[in-house]
């Protein structure tokens, strides 16, 4: 039976057993790569996408758990970049290797999504099961708070 939710904004239904992690029928049953597989146990947080609104990790995410629900992926933010967080990113050359940064981006993107003034403190909690190879901390932290002061003054 096919498993059908929202993906982007968008209706899908997929063939997959119910308990294929998430992670998988976003890239190769959907062909989305921009969801990355880093540890495959949840720990690393590469592999972060919101389920209606909160950020979950995708290879522990049964696509069962999704059924009549919104998932939105790092291609949900923008097409070309213009979204504050990537815009952010970009101007604080957060990126090194580039490869925890779409999970980063969505952490990053469900605490601003419930909160437009983030202290150090809370970017610290909400980005805790986020791990930077790279170790890019200070980078991340600035343009989470350059990305949350451009969206207040577009409030």
């Amino acid at each position: 039976m096919p498993t059908v939710f929202n993906l982007n904004g968008k209706k899908v239904s997929v063939e997959a057993e119910p308990d294929t992690p998430l992670l998988w029928v976003i890239r190769d049953e959907i062909g989305l790569t921009g969801t990355k597989f880093g540890c495959g146990v949840a720990l690393c947080g590469a592999c972060t996408v919101h389920l209606d609104g909160q950020p979950v990790r995708s290879c522990q995410t049964p696509v069962s758990a999704v059924a009549s629900k919104k998932v939105s992926t790092i291609e949900s933010l923008s097409k070309d970049n213009s979204h504050p967080l990537q815009k952010a990113w970009i101007a604080h050359d957060v990126p090194q290797c580039g490869y925890c940064q779409s999970g980063q981006l969505m952490s990053a993107a469900a605490l601003l999504a419930t909160n437009k003034n983030p202290s150090d403190s809370d970017i610290e909690n909400a980005m805790s099961g986020n791990i930077c190879r790279c170790g890019t901390y200070n980078r991340i932290r600035a343009a989470i708070k350059s990305a949350a002061a451009e969206m207040r003054n577009k409030a």
